[in-house]
């Protein structure tokens, strides 16, 4: 590293502590590390190397990266087939292969890792474009060339440097500099966080080739990425979702780590607030299943993130890892190498020894914010506690649904109360419908997952829940006998009730009562209450429906002021364009509620274990205390 190059850095870091990353410039006569300089510098891979002699699981997930690496060199080369408005898929298995092979390279300097690594690269540097009119797929393609560019550097030969150093500058850059493409620049969701990640990667690569550029583009991210990063604020919880923190908040993670390895300051960008505690967010979606807490556009599935081992390095705290840790018990690694960015672990590890994870002590976590949630569970040792995930917040969010109000759980090990997740956007949109509307006539709330119909929630009068309503977690509790959250969705519903609240408890880590408090307008309105399984459904009382799955049994049971009708309702598509959603049913009730009036239910929700110890009294919200 040249003494110019430290003269910088130390001006940059002192910089770092007096102003915010959108204020500082970087030199366009900056002198940049030799490469490799992305990520792991020349010469760092033998601490890791050292890690893999003490800590057997860092020697596994090495291994696993080694044995994908192996595989990937008997795999045909990519071919430029989009699909829809999108070649992103492409362009993540770019960044799997080049990224793997990189690693697998610098770890044990066999050639034939390098050699495939760059025909993966040269194949993609003849693509006609990487379809700037989807920039995610230009944002991906470039940071899959830019590592691998930067750590094969020394072996790859002259003409290989040109064809793959101009790609980086010709198809992922420069399209970045047009009006049309950079509307990213200004977005607050994931899209800022990937596009900006991936432009970096690429200014870091070519910076001793365009200088001018390479600034340019790296204070552009420092000026703008802040968007984003302030959703996570005040507490961390990232408002897309679990699926898509999972995108946005690892491409965030992949930006500051390569920064600051080159900068050697993040420019304050992690003490952003909420920003690092946004890793508590993620740890507690997870519910005892396995299984994420899937609002929103977002899977059920969980999986071991890489980035978790990033948050736990900067905060020192091994213990956000419990869910992490759970993952790497397996046998299996293999299953891990699906995930493009897994090389990154090994990196953010810091050999990190999986027996100083220990289990959080809080079993609550709220987080308020544009989508605030509150995550209740009776045990994180126990894989048959209870669990329940309850949200808040607005349909208006980026890949928001009409779910305000909702809530999933679980208990012995089963997810009684689900959500249905996201529908694949190609099947919506190659059937015209426009997925991402966010007015209130948008063609975005006919897709049956995406309504209220669908949720957890309530429903009046057959009406869409308000897009510009808010809700936040206007209550909660950690007492272990009585864990709560409560909400007021009242601007969910104006105009059609009065007011409407809403709270959510675990009883004695017995059983979960849901709470309903409603006061009509000057119009009677029909409520329907109601609550996704995939459980078989039997309503066996005036107020009672017994689910059974998995060889479990739980009582639903109604406790209320008013008649209620018990129902069921099928979740069969509605439209053309709805996917199928099998082996589900909606349960609940239906009631009048008369005009300028009140009404207040609780269901519980008692798996059969428990069915003799729960109470029938009913409580007001106001009197939800300990």
């Amino acid at each position: 590293m040249g003494k110019s190059f430290s003269v910088v850095v130390v001006l940059i870091s002192l910089l770092a502590h007096a102003a915010c990353a959108q204020d500082i410039k970087i030199p366009e006569t900056t002198k940049y590390p030799d490469h490799p300089r992305i990520l792991l510098l020349k010469g760092e891979e033998e601490s890791i190397r050292e890690g893999l002699k003490s800590q057997p699981v860092w020697s596994k997930m090495n291994a696993a990266i080694i044995t994908e690496s192996n595989h990937i060199i008997d795999l045909p080369l990519l071919e430029r087939i989009q699909i829809g408005r999108r070649l992103l898929g492409k362009s993540r298995e770019c960044i799997r292969r080049v990224f793997y092979l990189s690693y697998a390279w610098r770890m044990t300097g066999e050639k034939k890792y390098a050699d495939r690594a760059e025909k993966e690269m040269l194949n993609v540097s003849q693509f006609s474009d990487w379809n700037p009119s989807h920039f995610l797929d230009v944002a991906e393609m470039t940071m899959a060339l830019s590592i691998g560019y930067d750590w094969l550097y020394d072996v790859l030969p002259t003409e290989s440097r040109k064809m793959i150093s101009n790609a980086i500058l010709k198809k992922g850059l420069t399209p970045s500099l047009i009006e049309e493409y950079n509307w990213f620049l200004k977005a607050n969701h994931n899209w800022n966080q990937v596009c900006n990640a991936g432009m970096v990667y690429g200014a870091l690569a070519i910076a001793e080739d365009q200088p001018a550029l390479s600034a340019q583009i790296i204070n552009r991210a420092l000026s703008t990425i802040h968007l984003p990063m302030e959703e996570y604020k005040p507490d961390g919880a990232y408002p897309e979702g679990y699926s898509y923190w999972d995108y946005g908040t690892s491409f965030n993670v992949m930006f500051i780590s390569a920064i600051e390895k080159v900068f050697s300051t993040d420019f304050g960008l992690s003490a952003t607030p909420g920003f690092l505690n946004t890793s508590g967010f993620l740890e507690n979606m997870t519910a005892p299943s396995g299984l994420s807490f899937n609002w929103g556009d977002c899977g059920v599935g969980g999986g071991l993130k890489p980035a978790m081992f990033w948050f736990a390095q900067k905060k020192n705290d091994p213990s956000i890892l419990w869910v992490e840790k759970k993952y790497l018990e397996r046998n299996d690694f293999s299953t891990f190498t699906q995930d493009r960015l897994l090389p990154a672990i090994m990196i953010w590890n810091k050999n990190l020894v999986l027996d100083k994870v220990v289990a959080p002590e809080s079993k609550v976590w709220v987080g308020q914010g544009d989508n605030p949630v509150a995550l209740l569970r009776t045990s994180w040792t126990d894989p048959n506690g209870i669990y329940v995930g309850f949200k808040a917040g607005a349909a208006s969010v980026n890949h928001g649904h009409m779910d305000i109000g909702s809530f999933i759980m679980e208990a012995n090990g089963v997810r009684w109360a689900s959500d249905l997740g996201s529908q694949d956007y190609e099947s919506l949109e190659s059937k015209g419908i426009q997925v991402f509307g966010r007015t209130q006539d948008a063609q975005r709330w006919s897709i049956f997952r995406i309504n209220n119909y669908a949720h957890n929630t309530l429903t009046v009068d057959n009406q869409l829940q308000l897009v510009k309503g808010y809700a936040k977690i206007d209550a909660h509790s950690d007492h272990p006998g009585f864990i709560y959250a409560i909400s007021d969705l009242s601007t969910v519903y104006e105009n059609q009730l009065a007011s409407v609240k809403r709270g959510v408890s675990i009883v004695k880590s017995k059983y979960v009562a849901i709470r309903d408090e409603l006061t009509a307008t000057d119009k009677q309105s029909t409520v329907q209450w109601r609550m996704l399984t995939g459980a078989e459904v039997m309503i066996t009382a005036e107020n009672t429906a017994t689910l059974v799955k998995d060889n479990q049994k739980l009582f639903l049971k109604v406790i209320s002021t008013s008649a209620v009708t018990m129902k069921t309702w099928s979740t069969a598509p509605v439209t053309s364009y709805d996917a199928p959603n099998p082996g589900t049913t909606l349960v609940g009730f239906e009631l009048v509620l008369p005009a300028k009036t009140s009404a207040q239910f609780t269901v519980l929700l008692i798996p059969e274990k428990a069915s003799k110890e729960a109470t029938v009294k009913i409580k007001s919200l106001k009197e939800w205390n300990p």
